[in-house]
């Protein structure tokens, strides 16, 4: 019977000192990759940083492209593209494709933010992706993005990650107040209208600007606006095109007293992102690979820098005519591993999930064969066949995997940008992280997890 049963290895018990410390090593260059890189815009800023460290040069479209070059494509600043031009038969071999996302749940600033009531000023806010509104109030919380002044001039704006910043907050009720808030079900324990920023509490004394004279009304958030205007140069009409978004203000921390899990903001999707980023960079071999790095997959990979995006495609096509490829062979025989992350089995939890059929913390990482909703809405549903090879090559390497589905078949559900891929006639099937605590502001992941992750994909590119 043990030779012909199927039992889940556990990545800590299968691993030796060495294999620790790589472990280890790994999980501390991704903590650190995470603790800034929280929004799409912030990977995609490291991301280049890191690319142009190893080599590779910016792409434009119409460059000339040769055997051997490792380029960058970066898409407005919040996806990119990073490829190398192999020198074997590329309509036999194909482009070998990882695809994750950098999006994550979050809370974006609205155009028109900025009120005072009750002697405080606050910024409405618009949720962006699948998340628990109750989870995300009475946390820290960071504003990121890029404010467009009326000059042309862009300003970067990151305020509460550093310990000397001040942060934001969103309130709840307390409990002795809280008896019809509680009558709520829990999906609207707090309302969309409810998530608002604490962003300014002292009123503009007089004095304070030369030759004005200061109205009662609205003094906290005049105080705010002068001050915004001194740092930035803001006025507050140049909310109307900002693109602000509050996050977490947590920093990555080991959790455990073995430290065998991390929890942070973001690893939807970036324990994906990280560990194919590392592979498409450390990649030394001869044959033509790709590196997405997509936005706008928590909401349908919509839009200029969402997968659906005639981009990837674009790019591809200008390879293929720099080999003197038929466009269309080549995306035949080429393959993707969709890197998005999964659910992990949760023992608290457990009448949501199919024990046998779900991932478990750090037992490695997860193969999806198909992921949608109750009746495989929205999958690829990769081909046993792929599957088979898929396997076989991680098997060959040695590296932890396991397979997964979300949830229980008539309760779970979900989406990556697998079927965007495999829509192109490209061999695709979903690989990821599992994740504990999924779209929450601090998600966990086993760091056994993360670096099988990491293996795995250096494998499929080898």
């Amino acid at each position: 019977m043990e030779d012909l049963s199927y039992k889940k290895k556990n990545v800590y018990e299968e691993a030796d000192d060495a294999t620790m410390g790589r472990i280890e090593a790994f999980a501390q260059k991704y903590k650190d990759f995470l603790s800034y890189a929280k929004t799409e815009r912030d990977a995609v800023k490291l991301s280049v940083a890191m690319a142009e460290r190893a080599g590779y040069k910016p792409f434009r479209f119409g460059d000339t492209l040769a055997v051997g070059d490792k380029r960058y494509y970066n898409n407005r600043g919040k996806s990119l593209f990073l490829f190398t031009v192999g020198g074997e038969d590329i309509a036999r071999t194909g482009v070998r494709i990882l695809a994750a996302h950098i999006d994550s749940p979050r809370l974006d600033i609205r155009p028109v933010p900025l009120y005072e009531r009750a002697g405080g000023a606050f910024f409405k806010t618009h949720y962006y992706g699948g998340l628990k509104k109750y989870q995300w109030t009475a946390v820290p919380l960071a504003l990121h993005g890029v404010v467009s002044l009326s000059d042309g001039t862009v300003r970067d704006v990151i305020v509460g990650e550093d310990e000397n910043d001040p942060v934001f907050y969103i309130s709840d009720l307390l409990p002795h107040l809280a008896q019809k808030q509680s009558e709520r079900k829990l999906a609207v324990g707090i309302e969309g209208e409810e998530l608002n920023l604490w962003v300014g509490g002292m009123p503009e004394q007089k004095g304070e600007k030369e030759g004005q004279e200061k109205k009662e009304k609205d003094r906290v958030k005049a105080r705010v606006l002068r001050l915004l205007n001194q740092k930035y140069g803001i006025r507050e009409e140049d909310f109307l095109t900002a693109e602000l978004t509050a996050v977490p203000a947590l920093k990555p921390r080991d959790v455990g007293f073995d430290g065998a899990y991390i929890a942070a903001y973001g690893h939807d999707d970036k324990v994906c992102a990280f560990p194919a980023l590392m592979a498409q960079l450390e990649y030394e071999g001869k044959d033509t690979t790709m590196t997405v790095l997509a936005d706008k997959e928590e909401i349908g990979s919509e839009g200029v820098t969402g997968m659906q995006c005639a981009v990837f495609t674009d790019l591809l096509a200008e390879i293929c005519a720099a080999r003197g490829a038929n466009e269309r062979a080549v995306r035949a025989a080429s393959a993707c591993l969709s890197a998005d992350v999964t659910s992990a089995y949760d023992p608290t939890f457990a009448d949501a999930f199919e024990k046998n059929n779900a991932a478990v913390c750090s037992c490695g990482v997860a193969l999806m064969k198909y992921t949608g909703a109750r009746g495989k809405s929205g999958s690829s549903d990769a081909g046993g066949e792929f599957m088979g090879r898929i396997a076989a090559r991680l098997n060959a390497a040695g590296v932890i995997w396991q397979t997964s589905e979300l949830g229980k078949v008539d309760l779970g559900g979900g989406g990556t940008v697998a079927k965007y891929i495999a829509s192109k006639n490209i061999d695709t099937v979903d690989v990821g992280t599992p994740v504990i605590s999924m779209h929450s502001p601090y998600e966990l992941i086993s760091k056994g997890d993360l670096y099988q992750t990491y293996f795995a994909f250096r494998v499929f590119f080898r």
